[in-house]
């Protein structure tokens, strides 16, 4: 029984961690750009958009569909660092251990 009541004190443990974690990215900002750093998009660590920046050069109602390309351009690279950041934070925390597919942290 002992060896349970260490189990679970991990398990306890490792659960504060992943929710300090959790805490930690979301206050996280990434930023993403397209055309050369022309349009920037910040994103929370969680992928909530948080602010676009557009050079005032790409504004032209004739080419709207370039500057929309752009945007989602910059926020995928945006959302790719938040997720890339996530992952390698979760892989830390967990000391690298597997979990089965489908099964997150904290439970």
């Amino acid at each position: 029984m002992k060896n349970l009541g260490s189990l679970m004190k991990q398990a306890q443990q490792m659960q504060a961690k992943m929710t300090e974690l959790q805490e930690r990215l979301a206050n996280s900002e990434y930023q993403g750009a397209a055309a050369g750093g022309m349009v920037t998009v910040t994103l929370s660590g969680k992928g909530d958009l948080k602010g676009i920046k557009i050079d005032t050069s790409l504004i032209n109602p004739e080419e709207a569909e370039i500057l929309e390309d752009l945007i989602v351009a910059a926020h995928n690279d945006a959302k790719s660092k938040a997720d890339t950041a996530s992952a390698e934070a979760m892989k830390a925390a967990t000391g690298g251990l597997k979990l089965p597919p489908g099964m997150s942290l904290p439970f």
